[in-house]
């Protein structure tokens, strides 16, 4: 079976090849705008779903992997920034205090969507005025969500996590792996070779 990731994220396609999944890419375009009180959760499961099933059309029989990343605090979602002074805005809120990084994650195969949800708990350290204005300068905010890479610089601002730490980078691979296994016939756990194989293998 060929996987395609529905993602131009080079950070999913990296965590995917460091996993050992061979993948074909194949951005979805869609509209990503958020429903009048829709959940976070639903969301990022929803805009999953529909990256999956907008290229799943030009790529039959082959499985289909989208994902949607937001960053919640106090119930508000912060997604990509809108230039430097939305990045600095969502750091400020980060700043001294926990917030939620959901990943929504849904395969589409031949016989229908299966999808999930995964939730990581992120704890910063107080930011300073020159922490932020440091940090937006480095340009690594921009297409993040919540202005951050946690693999990168503002790995410095991260005092704990609780939860998939692949989560927070944008694709959480166990949760990956779980739904392919879903759809791949493993058979024995002692025998079984995976569906989806990778370089290394």
């Amino acid at each position: 079976m060929r996987l395609v990731l529905a993602s131009r994220s080079p950070r999913r396609a990296d965590l995917l090849t460091c996993a050992g999944y061979r993948f074909e890419v194949a951005p979805a375009d869609i509209d990503e705008r958020r429903r009048e009180g829709e959940d976070p959760r639903e969301l990022v499961r929803r805009l999953a779903r529909e990256k999956a099933a907008a290229v799943a059309p030009q790529h039959r029989g082959a499985v289909v992997l989208g994902a949607d990343t937001l960053v919640v605090v106090d119930g508000e979602v912060l997604g990509k920034p809108d230039g430097a002074a939305g990045a600095a805005a969502m750091l400020r809120r980060l700043s001294g205090r926990a917030h939620e990084v959901l990943t929504g994650v849904a395969l589409h195969a031949a016989d229908g969507c299966r999808d999930g949800l995964q939730s990581t708990r992120v704890v910063f350290r107080a930011l300073s005025p020159d922490d932020v204005a440091w940090y937006v300068a480095t340009g690594e905010s921009a297409d993040k969500a919540g202005a951050y890479s946690i693999q990168g610089r503002a790995s410095r601002f991260v005092t704990r996590i609780e939860g998939s730490y692949t989560n927070v980078v944008g694709l959480p691979i166990e949760l990956v792996d779980g739904l392919l296994r879903e759809l791949a016939d493993w058979g024995s756990p002692d025998t079984a070779e995976p569906a989806f194989r990778g370089p290394d293998r």
